[in-house]
Parts: structure tokens; sequence; C-alpha cells
């Protein structure tokens, strides 16, 4: 788990994401409504639900365009329900929460792979399924 997470909150633009992602080499900004979690944009929602559709990423809020129904993992949950969990819903990145759905960190397919699963892990299974939007 890559711990404390990069987020901002609901009212902040695509541009700051796209800054923050930039400067911090990461896919993804978690969106917060106060300190509880409540979305997740990632460098593709910028992508294909901003420029694609020619929206004003200096303007456009995150809770315009950010996935509001995350799967979630808590801190004691193992890596085995984060690979169920990624091939359920079909991503590639998870929230870790706290009981009062504060976001405390992050799970990636990545994260999985360095891990030392036995076998190629679940990228390839999780990859494979259609992203989505």
């Amino acid at each position: 788990m890559t711990s404390e997470p990069q987020a901002l909150p609901l009212h902040a633009t695509l541009y700051e994401a796209a800054r923050v992602m930039r400067d911090k080499g990461i896919g993804d900004v978690l969106v917060t409504d106060g300190e509880r979690l409540c979305g997740m944009v990632t460098d593709r929602d910028i992508v294909v639900r901003a420029v694609a559709e020619r929206r004003n990423t200096v303007f456009t809020s995150l809770a315009e365009v950010c996935t509001a129904e995350l799967a979630v993992l808590g801190p004691d949950d193992d890596t085995d329900t984060a690979v169920r969990l990624m091939r359920e819903h079909a991503v590639r990145r998870l929230p870790v929460v706290d009981g009062g759905h504060r976001p405390i960190g992050i799970v990636t397919a990545g994260d999985l792979m360095l891990a030392g699963l036995d076998g190629p892990g679940p990228l390839p299974e999780i990859s494979k399924a259609p992203p989505g939007l």
C-alpha cells in the first residue's frame, strides 16, 4: 500500500489534479469531501471525460468527472481481498479507508505485483477487463 495518498477536495479543478499527478509522478488523485473519501479521478478520466469532451480543465471541478462509486479496502484487508475486488470491479487501484471513510492509502495492481504473489499475479487478468467509464 502507498500511504498518504494524494487527495483534493470536490471543488478542486481537473487542472489542479493534473498538476498533482505530474508533480508526484502518479496516475490518480482521491477526491474528498472534508476528510471523507467520495471519489477518485485518474489521468485516463481527465482525458476521456474532460479533454475528449472539450471541457475546460481550469474550470471543470473534480466533482463533475470523478468516479464516485468506488470499491475500497480497509486497513486490515489482505492481498487476496484486493485481488478479488480488482477483478470483480475491473479496476487497477483501490483506496484504503479507515472506519470513518478517511483515505489512508491506496493499493495498485503494481503494488500487488511487487508483493511477491506466486505466478504472474493478477495484473494480466485485471488488464483484460474492459475499462469502466
